[in-house]
């Protein structure tokens, strides 16, 4: 058998940088949301309240991002964690998708209810609230498009068995990223819903916005969800199998059995057995440069 050896720490090099900028953004996002749902109550606008319910999930999503990152990095080095922390942030995703999706439902419920209701309205009072809510949106996204730029590009490690690069992708980071962007288009539906309620006499609107403000939280809940529980259940990165697959068959070697699956942002680990007489080290030589492999394990075993 043939296994390179390395630190299992998978947290990516930004890891600490995105920390950092999470909780700035946990911070803006929850003092903008008393301050709508306060404002949302008073005025009687569902769009409002949509869109302050809809940070007050935000905040409590980005919060626990914020505490997964502090988490994984305290761990980082833990015996008790085999291939580290790097799948922490994807169970803090996966979690706050499930308060999203049930907070999505009661936004939708109260806004059927608006429908019906047709509640009085304070229209006035209702728009400087929500466009300072949208400022808020635009200045958090701001604070993170840095970090979510830098991502993309490649890098080296110089393990004693082990050069590889990754593919920066913090999945916990670009789903913070794209939940403050989605935030800035509900402000945008409740400031749409109050413009036409004010000027155009259409109070229906408003709770309309705040129904599709909710298809907007589900629909984002939805592929949080599939992402993060792909993650958390060892799915086959399908290229990177590709991948093996062809360095093995052209070393005229047969793969028994092969295993890929993520351990952190932007590291999978490989774990290939292949039939005898192949020559474990030649194979791991050949794939331990494969773009985001960062735990590889070759062996051999009797052909059956």
């Amino acid at each position: 058998m043939s296994q390179g050896h390395f630190p299992h720490d998978y947290l990516g090099t930004r890891h600490d940088e995105n920390a950092r900028r999470t909780r700035w953004v946990v911070v803006l996002t929850a003092a903008m949301m008393v301050g709508e749902i306060v404002a949302g109550w008073l005025t009687g606008s569902m769009a409002l309240l949509a869109d302050g319910f809809h940070m007050a999930t935000d905040a409590a999503a980005i919060g626990v991002a914020a505490f997964a990152y502090s988490y994984a990095r305290r761990h980082v080095a833990n015996p008790r964690y085999s291939f580290g922390t790097g799948k922490v942030g994807d169970l803090a995703g996966f979690a706050s998708s499930l308060v999203l999706a049930l907070a999505s439902l009661g936004i939708a419920a109260e806004s059927v209810v608006r429908l019906v209701q047709r509640p009085h309205i304070d229209f006035a009072s209702a728009l400087p609230v929500a466009m300072i809510g949208l400022v808020v949106n635009l200045i958090s996204a701001a604070l993170l498009s840095h970090g979510h730029k830098d991502h993309g590009h490649h890098h080296g490690h110089d393990h004693a068995h082990h050069d590889h690069h990754h593919d920066h992708q913090d999945h916990n980071f670009r789903a913070v990223y794209l939940h403050v962007v989605s935030d800035a288009l509900v402000s945008v539906l409740a400031i749409g819903a109050l413009l036409a309620g004010r000027y155009l006499g259409l109070v229906w609107f408003d709770p309309v916005m705040g129904i599709i403000g909710s298809l907007v939280i589900a629909r984002w809940a939805w592929a949080l969800m599939k992402e993060s529980a792909a993650v958390l259940l060892d799915t086959t990165d399908a290229h990177v199998a590709d991948q093996v697959r062809a360095v093995v068959d052209e070393l005229d070697a047969s793969i028994l059995d092969l295993h890929v699956w993520r351990v952190g942002p932007a590291a999978l680990a490989v774990i290939v057995d292949v039939a005898e007489p192949a020559c474990a080290a030649g194979i791991r030589e050949r794939l331990q440069g494969l773009r985001g492999v960062a735990h590889l394990t070759v062996q051999t075993h009797p052909a059956e």
